[in-house]
């Protein structure tokens, strides 16, 4: 019975991703809508695979027999799930070891760290409370009206948090890269996240400056010097294709103001729970 319920979850997430298009709509239904599709699969599989755990290998459900097969894979999931954060959070610890090496100074009210090198970068490292790294590069190419953009886009990253929500749906992309359409859920992650800091900066500086001024970082654009995405929400991070196209688009046409807090849609991640209930039948 339990090789049955993992079944079903796993025929569950992969239809889901399988069929998974991106709208094209308002970004709150975007944003919503692509969360959704990313995060309920790997959050499915992860409660099926406690609820087996928690039923473990004796008993039965119903006149089936469970067995130890299904709780040695929900058992070696989870290790995997775990080896996997433990692996990003070592990449994302040793990248802000790097750059706490960077000399600190001030851009008027705000702290930030001097990346040494002449490529053109700005972005936030860290965790909860990040810190803002600019390279020398950056302050020697913009003027002054220029880079207050680039700080107000910046501001906005640290505002929404996103370098912690990214490390946690950074996570959930390694656990569920074998499923379909990850890599394009997570690129439309990536630009939506641009999107809304932008829609920050814009309403404290003139949106013309930040599309120009985000033309000159990508042209100059590196990710080298920091190692890792995990923890850092860069400037820079939309400099392909189609994703730069639609940030310069948003900013010329001023797009709508931005709401991804709407309580409305988080009802549908409590789906995910289900697995659990099977544990009460469990005898």
């Amino acid at each position: 019975m339990h090789l049955i319920i993992l079944s079903a979850s796993l025929l569950t997430t992969w239809f889901i991703r399988r069929n998974a298009s991106i709208s094209t709509g308002k970004f709150s239904t975007r944003w919503h809508q692509t969360l959704f599709l990313f995060l309920f699969p790997p959050l499915l599989i992860f409660t099926t695979a406690v609820a087996l755990l928690c039923m473990g290998t004796q008993g039965k459900m119903g006149i089936w027999q469970t067995g130890s097969i299904s709780y040695a894979l929900a058992l070696g999931s989870l290790l995997i799930f775990l080896i996997l954060l433990v692996k990003l959070a070592s990449q994302g610890l040793h990248s802000i070891h790097s750059v706490n090496k960077c000399a600190e100074t001030k851009l008027g009210e705000q702290n930030v760290r001097l990346l040494d090198t002449q490529a053109l970068f700005a972005g936030q490292i860290g965790f909860w409370k990040s810190e803002l790294i600019i390279s020398k590069g950056l302050l020697q190419s913009l003027s002054p009206a220029h880079l207050e953009t680039v700080l107000a886009h910046e501001q906005g990253h640290y505002y929404y948090h996103d370098t912690f929500w990214f490390f946690w749906l950074g996570w959930m992309r390694e656990c569920t890269a074998w499923l379909p359409n990850t890599g394009v859920l997570w690129e439309e992650l990536l630009i939506l996240r641009e999107l809304r800091a932008d829609a920050y900066a814009i309403s404290r500086v003139d949106n013309l400056l930040l599309a120009e001024s985000l033309l000159l970082v990508v042209s100059g654009q590196t990710q080298s010097e920091i190692g890792t995405e995990i923890f850092c929400a860069a400037l820079d991070s939309s400099s392909h294709g189609k994703r730069l196209e639609q940030r310069i688009e948003a900013l010329l046409n001023q797009q709508e103001s931005i709401n991804t807090h709407s309580s409305q849609y988080w009802h549908y991640f409590l789906l995910a729970l289900l697995p659990l209930i099977t544990v009460l039948f469990h005898q």
